[in-house]
């Protein structure tokens, strides 16, 4: 009689229009996978579209749950047991990774069509779509050990991903170097959660949340060594110094959507990770992680912004190696809001400021890459150079780029670039760390160095014969998309900085 009070407490409650997100997006990436095993080879193109459709099911599916807060897999009779929440924060992020993943397929059916030699459709889609719905999972998880499987979940597929290409040495390369550090990382965080767990008997955020600060005091040292180790998976994934060194490589050696894709996606996953640990499961070690985050800031936008600096226009692939250190050099702003919330008396806004940076960052970063694989079409070494005179053979897409390196820099007429930076800029001043605010206004100043630079060189005289590039419909619908979202966040800027003015939780 004694063990039925317990068992009726396992018992978990499930609500599918909650979990229909991520739900969605897996079980399509199982049925491409199924239906690749059936298709002849010539109508295996019909698999990107099935996925391009499956992404925007599910994420036309946030739609009815904008009207509250859902909690599911509640453990019966406690509250703030919930391994699962769809709230504010959830959706906005799932937004996010659902649609820069749609925007990467986007990109991948052009690049699969052009590469199908090399890439095996069937198995290109199913990995796509699994990492998305990995990276859908993650925002929505409140517990640790949901919150290292959704991580996971989102990592694997994309270590094959990078690799995919047969033949391909230097992608094998960065998918191995891509691989190995993660693994290390996701170790670490595990042995950190581990302590953690140990500490406080719990893995459930709210719970440990509120069990942290009354952790015997032998187990002290063992709980904040528990913290940081914890961090450090995360802190992998938003490329954040000194954990960034796999960034450079595994862009340049992946195919181009899927350095896209990670470029966004991928720091989705980190800078939720991060959030959910810090502000919901670590309020109250805020004097341990909240220094060691202004720190990796100023570190990860400085070495990022330098290696951009460095890189050299005529050098293969230095226009994918730009993306990539100034990738680093934008997550280290994006960490500058999350560190703050260590300082500040109001965290959720500190925050608010990191989701909406994120979301202009998304938009704009898309499309840049966008163009690079436009480009990377005819000059298949993608280097700086190649871009000179681009306003001469495609006016429009040179517009776009010129756009998206501006708002990237943020100058006008990018307003949502320079909005969001002032956003992230004032929630380092309110929370008093006027020195971390003065290292990012010098690393902007080094970044407009060269973002200007790759901009005036979209509308000098070509060297040579021009060259015309073709444009595929779905490489025209992802800069179309990317376009159009950025021009409509820097005329109307609210639509994303009001959630640096309320918050998310």
């Amino acid at each position: 009689m004694s063990a039925q009070p317990l068992a009726e407490s396992m018992v978990q409650s499930v609500d599918w229009l909650a979990i229909a997100p991520p739900t969605i997006t897996a079980v399509v990436a199982l049925a491409v996978l199924v239906a690749d095993l059936f298709l002849p080879e010539p109508r295996k193109a019909v698999l990107g579209w099935i996925s391009v459709a499956g992404l925007a099911a599910a994420a036309l599916m946030l739609l009815p749950l904008l009207d509250g807060d859902r909690s599911t897999l509640c453990l019966a009779g406690r509250a703030g047991a919930c391994s699962y929440t769809a709230d504010r924060f959830t959706l906005v992020i799932q937004f996010l990774v659902l649609g820069g993943a749609l925007l990467a397929a986007l990109l991948s059916v052009t690049n699969l069509d052009d590469d199908r030699r090399r890439v095996p459709p069937g198995e290109f889609w199913f990995l796509l779509l699994s990492s998305a719905a990995g990276a859908a999972l993650l925002p929505a998880s409140r517990d640790l050990a949901t919150l290292v499987v959704a991580l996971e979940v989102a990592s694997l597929p994309a270590f094959a991903l990078v690799g995919i290409r047969h033949g391909d040495k230097r992608s094998s390369e960065a998918a191995l170097k891509f691989f190995l550090s993660s693994v290390t990382a996701t170790a670490v965080s595990l042995l950190g959660i581990s302590f953690v767990y140990g500490a406080t008997g719990t893995l459930y955020l709210t719970q440990v949340a509120e069990r942290l600060p009354h952790v015997d005091g032998q187990l002290h040292v063992l709980t904040q060594t528990g913290v940081v180790l914890t961090l450090i998976g995360f802190a992998f994934k938003t490329a954040a110094v000194p954990f960034h060194f796999w960034v450079p490589d595994t862009y340049v050696g992946a195919p181009l959507p899927v350095a896209a894709y990670l470029s966004v996606v991928g720091k989705a996953v980190g800078f939720s990770g991060l959030i959910l640990v810090t502000v919901i499961a670590f309020p109250s070690y805020a004097d341990v992680w909240g220094p060691a985050l202004a720190v990796l800031a100023a570190l990860t936008m400085t070495v990022g912004n330098v290696g951009a600096l460095r890189q050299q226009a005529t050098r293969a692939y230095s226009a994918v190696r730009l993306l990539a250190w100034s990738s680093v050099g934008q997550a280290g702003y994006l960490l500058v809001p999350i560190a703050a919330a260590g300082y500040a008396k109001d965290p959720q806004r500190a925050i608010g400021s990191t989701v909406a940076y994120a979301l202009m960052y998304a938009a704009v970063n898309l499309g840049a890459f966008a163009v690079a694989a436009l480009v990377g079409r005819g000059r298949a070494l993608n280097r700086i150079t190649d871009y000179r005179g681009l306003y001469t053979a495609n006016p429009l897409t040179a517009l776009l780029l010129a756009f998206f390196l501006l708002c990237l820099a943020g100058l006008p007429p990018g307003v949502i670039g320079l909005f969001a930076k002032v956003t992230v800029f004032s929630s380092a001043v309110d929370a008093g760390l006027g020195w971390l605010a003065v290292v990012m206004a010098v690393n902007v100043v080094i970044a407009l160095f060269y973002y200007l630079q790759w901009t005036a060189l979209l509308f000098r005289a070509p060297e040579g014969e021009t060259a015309r590039h073709r444009v595929p419909a779905p490489l025209t619908a992802a800069l179309a998309l990317t376009g159009v979202l950025g021009v409509a966040l820097s005329g109307a800027p609210q639509l994303v900085l009001r959630f640096a003015a309320t918050g998310l939780f």
